[in-house]
């Protein structure tokens, strides 16, 4: 965690053994009750965004959340990453693994043209699985990632790490040691 971001660190709580035993879980709703807090968070995330990107992609749940006050806040379009069966147009999808089994996320086949820049935004990145699908769906569209950006980051768990092999720029604001 940078210095800088510490004052949102703070406003992010820390549920133990949730949802299960050994879990530290990261519960953003105390940072967005925080109006400065929730909109810091917003004005950071926008100003470490590459310079050059058309659309922003969020991933549900509370990445909603995060991509759509960016959106707002850079003036960019928003492109929904939702779980199959959640969306109501024809989609494109690919599944990923999951630790007992497999999961499918999906969008709206026309939610973005080939060769538009996009950036990624999630409220926290651990294993990387999901962000990973959801890179892999807006290449299978044609779109550019060009960054993915995450309020927090699990490092311990590889996620991000996971993200840069795969050629996407990660940015976070802060980061928790441990799961």
């Amino acid at each position: 965690m940078t210095q800088a971001n510490a004052d949102l660190a703070q406003l992010i709580r820390t549920i133990p053994d949730f949802p299960k035993p050994g879990i530290q879980f990261r519960d953003i709703t105390t940072l967005l009750l925080d109006a400065k807090g929730f909109h810091a968070s917003i004005e950071r995330l926008a100003a470490s965004a590459p310079d050059d990107f058309d659309l922003i992609a969020g991933i549900e749940a509370r990445g909603f959340i995060f991509s759509s006050a960016m959106a707002t806040q850079t003036a960019k379009g928003l492109v929904l990453i939702r779980k199959d069966g959640k969306l109501p147009g024809a989609t494109i999808g690919v599944d990923y693994a999951l630790e007992y089994g497999t999961d499918r996320v999906v969008m709206h086949e026309d939610a973005c043209v080939p060769g538009q820049k996009v950036l990624l935004v999630d409220d926290l990145i651990a294993t990387g699985g999901t962000a990973l699908a959801a890179v892999r769906l807006l290449r299978q569209a044609g779109a550019e990632v060009v960054g993915a950006s995450f309020v927090i980051d699990l490092p311990d768990l590889g996620g991000a790490d996971k993200l840069r092999a795969a050629g996407v720029p990660v940015t976070t604001l802060v980061a928790f040691e441990g799961d």
